[in-house]
This record gives C-alpha cells, structure tokens and sequence, in this order.
C-alpha cells in the first residue's frame, strides 16, 4: 500500500484543487478538458502497445466512430447524453471486431491497415449523408446535461467527467495488467513465439486488448463531440488524434499507466502555452523535437527520467 500513499493527496488537488484555482479562467481550463482528452487516447494507445504488443496508427478511427454514434444517438433518437457516451464505446468496439481479420499481421503491416480502416471510416462518414450530414457535418450537438441542480456542460463539469473517464479507464488497465491475462500479454510482448509455445492464445488476447482499448478511445471521443458540440469527417477521424497521443504515450512513458496522461497535459500544455506563444506557426514541429530528445534521454519516458533523478537525489542527500 505504500506505493499508493501518494493517490489520496493527488485525487484531492485534480478533483479540488484546479477547479478552485483555474475554475474561473475558460481558457485555461479548456486547455486542460483538451489536455485530458489527448491522454484518454493516449492512454488507450498505450494499452493495445503495451499489453498487446501492437503499434496503432489508426485510433483516430475509434475516436470518430465513437463521437459520431453518441451525436447521432442524442439527436436523431433522443438518447440521454451519458448513456450515449457508454454506447458510443460500444459502437466502437464493433469498429474493431471489423478489424479483427489484420491481428495476424506484424509490426508495420498491423499499423498501416489500422491506419487504412481510419481512412475509410472517413470516406463512409463523408458519403453517409442522411446520418452523418457528409461533409457538412453535425451542429448542436446537444452538450453533457445538469444533474441534482449541477451544470456538467460548464468548464468545471466537463472537467470533472473527462477526468474520471479517464482515471476509471487508468484503473481498468491497471487491474488489466495485474491478472493473469495481463501476465501472459507482458510476456507476450518479450517473446510472442515463446507465449504461444506455451499454450498462450495470443490471436484471442490481442483481440481483447483491441476491444478493450477501442471501447476507452470510442469513449473519449464521445464526451468529446458533447464538449465541442460540432462534428465533421476530418475533425473526428483527423490523424491529430494519432500523432499527439502517441507522442504524449512514449513522451510519458507508454509503458506505464500513469505515463500517458502525465505526458498528455504536459506535451500538450507546454505546447500551447509556451511554445504556442514562441512559434505560432508551426510551433508542433517542437513536439518532434521534444520526442526525439525524450528517446535520447530517457527510453522509458518522463517518469522513468524523474525516478532516475529522484534516486540520484537521495543517494547524494
């Protein structure tokens, strides 16, 4: 329990402390929400790299699916929002199962066809024009709803549901990797040949793991289109919902659960706060710089670097 002394004081200051502090500043707690949004994806990125053993280019296709089902199901057939949002997780888990077929592929194979399934979820949310209004797209989209007399449409309520999302989905992955199953998909991404020698159905728990992550993604993208409240095919399926969650994934450290988010809001904030300001036109051309640095110095990620350094501390305290 000692590792986890460190939990209650961290829940306290992201569910008090910044609503109480930046509450009042919309900008800035809109770079948050959006902060949050990037680390739920990179999150579930993390979760299909790291116990599954496979590289994703195309989440962006989770991302879109799930966001055009939630709008949908709130304005054509009157579904409450948070239902909508669960559902939505749903709808993309059954985008994956149409993926299931590329598991057998490797490496580079397995993250180009992704990336081509991405692709013609886009074309087919161009042309579905009687359900997804084409390239037009889907304006007022209702936003997230009030409850018991609280507005979780305002900045602090979606502030507060992006943030359990994603820390519920930061527990499932934890509980994920503890089991059995978990086990075995570790020692799967060391040596598959060895796993499988073994008796380990490595086809049926890669599978999983696709579902498992298209269903946090799905999710994220659906809260995502009732924050902005607009939706078109380039935006929701947009390769930005791939190149920045994995950047945020591998900058935090992708093969911790924690990692991802903490590289999220760090990658993303210091790029539109600071680097934004410095370099207004291709100021996420830093974020490869800062990648590749990141790579060079520390393998693991950001908490991997700052463990390092806290040990140096000690030893010479």
């Amino acid at each position: 329990m000692k590792q986890y002394k460190w939990l209650i004081p961290a829940l306290l200051a992201v569910y008090v402390a910044v609503p109480l502090v930046f509450g009042s500043d919309n900008y800035v707690m809109s770079l948050v929400i959006a902060s949050l949004v990037i680390g739920g994806i990179a999150l579930s990125w993390a979760l299909l790299g790291n116990l599954g053993g496979m590289v994703s280019f195309g989440h962006s296709a989770f991302f879109g699916v799930g966001a055009y089902a939630s709008a949908v199901l709130t304005m054509q057939h009157g579904v409450p929002v948070f239902l909508a949002i669960l559902l939505a997780g749903v709808a993309a888990i059954v985008s994956a199962i149409l993926m299931l077929p590329v598991l057998r592929l490797r490496g580079p194979y397995f993250a180009l066809a992704i990336l081509a399934y991405a692709h013609i979820f886009r074309i087919l949310a161009t042309e579905w024009t009687s359900v997804t209004g084409g390239s037009a797209g889907i304006a007022n989209i209702p936003r997230l709803p009030a409850i018991a007399g609280f507005d979780f449409g305002s900045k602090t309520g979606n502030y507060l549901v992006i943030l359990t999302i994603v820390l519920v989905f930061a527990a499932i992955y934890d509980m994920i990797r503890r089991s059995p199953h978990g086990l075995a998909l570790r020692a799967m991404h060391d040596s598959d040949d060895a796993t499988r020698v073994v008796g380990v159905n490595n086809t049926l728990l890669k599978g999983l793991m696709l579902l498992v992550s298209s269903f946090m993604c799905g999710v994220v993208g659906a809260f995502n289109v009732h924050y902005i409240n607009f939706l078109e095919p380039d935006y929701a399926f947009s390769t930005l919902w791939v190149t920045i969650p994995i950047v945020a994934a591998i900058f935090g450290g992708y093969r911790t659960i924690i990692g991802p988010l903490v590289g999220a809001v760090v990658v993303y904030l210091v790029d539109q706060l600071v680097v934004k300001s410095i370099i207004p036109t291709g100021h996420q051309l830093v974020l490869g710089v800062v990648l590749v640095a990141m790579i060079i110095a520390s393998p693991d990620g950001l908490l991997a670097l700052a463990r390092k350094f806290m040990r140096k501390k000690d030893a010479a305290a």
